[in-house]
Formats: structure tokens, sequence, C-alpha cells
């Protein structure tokens, strides 16, 4: 039954239930969210400038980088020695959105439900 949002998530054991859940073990990374966080607000960059933006080393920002395209969120090109990533996943944005606001709201719940000291 659709959702909210005129979603459904009818999932069963099989292909598609394992990519869904690589998919949100993909996502469950704290740097490589931030990373994407980044390239859905700024567009295509270099992995330099992401790891400046995200204060990680360019080795970590690449592996991470490297983990999001093989997950297919990612797409990637090279413009000499440099390397440039960009979003590719075209729901990927929504899909943040969604749980970013979910999240958002629980945490006002939270606040809201704590008694006063």
């Amino acid at each position: 039954m659709p959702d909210a949002y005129g979603l459904s998530m009818a999932l069963g054991p099989g292909p598609v239930l394992d990519e869904t859940a690589a998919r949100f073990a993909l996502l469950g990374d704290p740097t490589r969210l931030h990373l994407l966080s980044l390239l859905l607000e700024r567009g295509e960059c270099s992995v330099g400038e992401l790891a400046d933006a995200a204060a990680i080393s360019t080795a970590n920002a690449s592996q991470h980088l490297r983990r999001l395209m093989l997950g297919g969120i990612l797409g990637r090109r090279r413009a000499g020695s440099q390397v440039y990533y960009r979003v590719v996943e075209r729901t990927i944005e929504q899909l943040c959105a969604i749980v970013c606001a979910s999240v958002q709201d629980r945490a006002r719940l939270l606040v809201t439900a704590e008694p006063d000291s």
C-alpha cells in the first residue's frame, strides 16, 4: 500500500531486497552521506574540493566516492590528473530529503517530550 509520499515498500526475499539493503548500507556511513550532501548542494566537484569541504584526506574522500560510484549513485570523469564526481542516481536527492525530514521531525518530538529540569 502506498504511503504518504505515494511510495510502496513491497519487498520479499531475493535480489531486490539484497540490493535495497546494500543501498541503505552504502548510505549509512556519515562521511559518505556528507560527501553526497556536498555534491547535491554544489554539483560536480573534484575529489580535492570535496576532501577540503569535508575536512578529510583526499585518499579518504576518494575511497568513499569510489564506493558511491560503484553503488550507482555517483558518476565520475577525468580531466588530466583531476577526477570529478557528480550525482547520477536521479532519486537519491528525494530519498535523502525524506529521511532527513523524518530524522528532523523525530528530533523535534524528542526535544518537546523532554521533561523540564
